[in-house]
């Protein structure tokens, strides 16, 4: 098997917990061979995808984790078995063009994992409108009234952007707030910028629960994001402490509503985040907290994603 990876620099990662690593460990286990590319290698060519790459062995070292093999070479991309989209957000323009890169890869032979025209299609905050019967009350919007009626409405409110990630910009505002305004203004860029405002849910307290879907199927175990004292956020990059559980019953329930979307849209790997009962995101771009679910409950996460990536180049012929 020959498997390409598009990521952020991968001298730049934190191994004992980035997932694209553990994705790349495990083909490295399977004998696959690994051609890694940044953004900036990519390129269509006479209406070919083609990409620089450099072959690529890694290493379960936290001071060591990579090594390139060879010299950046030119490649058409279909000559890959299958790719791996592993950058990170923002999902800017400059994403977008990638996908469309990777479009022309797809549509030549290679399997793109997650699917490009999902990765455009699929906005991780947006998705979960589709769903309105499992997340808590949600607007989107970029009006202060409109903001300001839905706080009134629910008393404890969170605020977001539709790209952020990591915990980013989010906000969360009770009636009697008087930052209100300012944090409205910073958020939608006075009124230029769609803005997602949801009802706060105190089982944030229990922790923002990550569950890793694989071809639909839920892992075994999630990641509950536990938030630090003081904080309303259990996003691990904002202070958030990582607790591993089994899935329970309303877990399985938000997965089994939600993967036949997953299927039709393409995606071989996502990450759903549910607080409480309550579905509140939908992670398509770079799904992360694999390395974490690995360490503490011995299940081979990557191995099963690999798994979905090996049934797609099969599906492919």
């Amino acid at each position: 098997m020959k498997l390409g990876v598009v990521m952020d620099p991968i001298d730049g990662i934190t191994p004992y917990k980035d997932t694209t690593l553990a994705l790349l460990l495990e083909a490295g286990r399977r004998g696959w061979d690994i051609h890694y590319f940044e953004m900036a290698d990519l390129l269509v060519r006479d209406g070919v995808a083609c990409g620089r790459s450099r072959q690529l062995s890694v290493f379960d070292d936290n001071h060591d984790w990579y090594r390139f093999d060879s010299e950046p070479a030119l490649i058409r991309l279909d000559t890959l078995d299958a790719i791996l989209m592993r950058k990170d957000p923002p999902f800017d323009t400059e994403y977008i063009y990638a996908t469309y890169i990777l479009e022309r890869a797809e549509q030549a032979g290679c399997a793109i994992v997650n699917r490009p025209a999902a990765l455009r299609n699929v906005n991780e905050k947006m998705a979960i409108t589709r769903f309105a019967d499992l997340c808590a009350p949600t607007l989107v919007t970029r009006s202060r009234a409109d903001l300001r009626e839905f706080l009134d409405a629910h008393g404890d409110i969170v605020v977001k952007p539709l790209d952020g990630m990591g915990g980013s910009k989010i906000f969360r505002i009770k009636r009697d707030d008087s930052n209100f305004s300012v944090i409205v203004e910073v958020l939608t860029e006075h009124g230029s910028r769609y803005a997602m405002a949801q009802q706060y849910l105190p089982e944030i307290t229990d922790g923002d629960k990550r569950l890793l879907v694989i071809d639909g199927e839920p892992a075994s175990h999630m990641l509950a994001r536990i938030p630090a004292q003081g904080e309303s956020r259990g996003n691990l990059a904002a202070g958030g402490r990582g607790e591993t559980r089994p899935i329970g019953p309303a877990e399985r329930r938000i997965c089994e509503a939600v993967a036949p979307f997953l299927r039709e849209q393409g995606i071989s790997f996502a990450g759903l985040d549910v607080i409480g009962d309550k579905l509140t995101e939908i992670n398509v771009t770079s799904p992360t907290c694999v390395r974490e679910v690995e360490k503490a409950s011995g299940v081979n996460v990557s191995g099963l994603i690999l798994d979905a990536v090996a049934r797609r180049v099969g599906a492919r012929g």
